[in-house]
């Protein structure tokens, strides 16, 4: 009886009065698994961790050959904040069975609150590709990708699930939130506005996320977009770059530091001989390294993608490698560098004052900054530069220069190129060398 009243109020939602019931089923007979098992559930569902945890260990040490219950027992040492018992606890599930989607997901949960992300995150694709139509791991597996500088990889997740649910808000809001990350505002917004109009309570708070990107928000590409990019690129993209885009910046770029050595006589002593301390910022799998090799006593590269780099360091070519971001990896030693090169990196950048600027400092004197870029032709508006349809940066040759004059930067070269071919034609480039007054 006292069963049957539990599970009535259980289902009609009422969680407190089910748990009253269950207690004195336990009260009644203590040695019934099934009774604790049950006041397990229905504390938890009123919110009474303690309760939950207390019964659901109870539950275990009378039967602990209960599948649920331990998963319950799991989840309780979670929620109660017992986090380094709850990934215990969950080892030992997901090592008895690997392929259960609900131990994996806990496992995943219990390593994200104590900052595991990476573990976490691991656990988390487990659960999804065991369980590919769970949401609810496929929306915390997003967020967590998302935190990890992948959003990329959440819209990729989550977009099918959308096409399947085409009325779910949660799905809509997460994948707009995504688009914000990498700096995509129009897709954000058709994600956002989406969501909103099925979030009729607003409990998404997708409206002043809607009013930022309207006001002009997010127009910028972002690291994150860009790390994820080419983090997904890395397998494909020595092969994709300069066989079928044939790339061409660094071997440009190459030509035009040693025809303007040999040509000025000024600058970096013995200019053009080895020994030169190079930076190859946006290195990506080192495809400029291969270049500027023969020139660098010391070769250095730094890259967003954690991905590219691993390549670029297989290629046993630098001295020092870095994940990171450009303008930043200038900082820390200023006055080091004879040579900065930055080989179709700037595309990713629409404002190039702090890079310049950054880079000013980072120059010894009479110490050189090679880069190449896509041009933006015609009677540029301000800012002189913009956003293009292939999310790659174009700037103008005033703007360069107008950039670099007030980095107190001399340009010593700038010329027309084609640093790769797109659909088959060459991209408009500009590529330029500029240099810090000799002391």
């Amino acid at each position: 009886m006292l069963f049957q009243t539990g599970y009535d109020r259980l289902y009609a939602a009422d969680a407190a009065g089910a748990a009253r019931a269950f207690r004195l089923a336990c009260a009644a007979d203590p040695a019934s698994g099934e009774a604790w098992g049950a006041l397990a559930d229905s504390t938890r569902d009123a919110g009474e961790a303690a309760g939950a945890l207390a019964a659901c260990g109870r539950a275990v040490a009378l039967d602990p050959g209960v599948w649920p219950w331990r998963i319950a027992l799991a989840e309780a040492l979670r929620t109660a904040g017992r986090f380094e018992e709850a990934v215990a606890t969950g080892r030992v599930l997901t090592a008895e069975r690997p392929d259960s989607a609900t131990a994996r997901l806990g496992l995943a949960r219990a390593l994200a609150a104590v900052g595991r992300r990476e573990e976490a995150l691991e656990e988390y694709r487990e659960a999804v590709a065991l369980r590919p139509g769970d949401r609810e791991a496929a929306l915390e597996l997003a967020a967590l990708l998302v935190e990890a500088g992948d959003a990329l990889g959440a819209v990729e997740l989550l977009q099918p699930l959308s096409r399947r649910d085409p009325e779910d808000a949660d799905l809509h809001a997460a994948i707009g939130r995504a688009w914000i990350a990498l700096q995509e505002p129009a897709k954000a917004l058709t994600a956002l506005r989406r969501a909103e109009g099925l979030d009729s309570e607003g409990r998404l708070g997708c409206a002043a996320l809607i009013a930022a990107l309207e006001g002009g928000a997010g127009e910028d590409l972002s690291a994150a977009y860009v790390r994820a990019l080419f983090d997904r690129y890395a397998d494909r993209f020595d092969q994709d770059l300069v066989g079928k885009l044939g790339y061409s910046a660094p071997a440009l770029l190459r030509e035009a530091v040693d025809r303007l050595g040999a040509a000025s006589g000024v600058g970096v002593p013995e200019r053009g001989a080895p020994g030169l301390r190079v930076l190859d910022l946006g290195c990506g799998t080192g495809l400029a390294g291969v270049a500027f090799r023969p020139l660098a006593g010391h070769l250095a590269g730094v890259d967003l993608a954690p991905r590219m780099v691993e390549k670029a360091r297989a290629r046993a070519l630098y001295d020092e490698l870095s994940v990171g971001d450009v303008v930043a990896a200038l900082a820390p030693a200023p006055g080091s560098w004879d040579l900065l090169v930055a080989a179709d990196v700037l595309v990713y950048l629409g404002d190039l004052t702090a890079l310049f600027e950054g880079a000013a400092k980072a120059l010894r004197p009479a110490g050189r900054f090679a880069a190449t870029v896509e041009r933006l032709d015609g009677e540029a508006a301000a800012p002189g530069y913009a956003l293009g349809a292939s999310r790659r940066y174009a700037h103008s040759e005033a703007y360069l220069r107008e950039t670099a004059a007030a980095a107190g930067l001399t340009v010593l070269l700038m010329e027309t190129c084609s640093p790769r071919r797109e659909k088959g034609v060459g991209v408009p480039g500009l590529l330029f060398i500029v240099e810090k007054p000799a002391a």
